[in-house]
C-alpha cells in the first residue's frame, strides 16, 4: 500500500532525497507522494522527521 504525507509535512524534502523511484515532488503546501510511482519501501517514512508519512 502506497504511503501518503499528513499536513504534519514540514516541506524539509528529506523524504524525498530518500525515495529510490522519486516518487516524491514538492507541492504547494507538503509533499506529495505519487501512488502509481510509490514501490512501498518505506524509506521516506523512517527518514521524515515529522512522522507526517503514514500508510495509506
Amino acid at each position: 500500500m502506497p504511503r501518503i504525507i499528513t499536513d504534519e509535512c514540514l516541506q524539509c524534502g528529506s523524504c524525498a532525497d530518500q525515495c529510490p523511484v522519486s516518487a516524491i515532488s514538492e507541492g504547494d503546501t507538503k509533499y506529495v507522494i505519487d501512488a502509481d510511482a510509490c514501490i512501498d519501501c518505506g524509506a521516506c517514512e523512517d527518514q521524515c522527521p515529522a512522522g507526517a508519512i503514514k500508510e495509506a
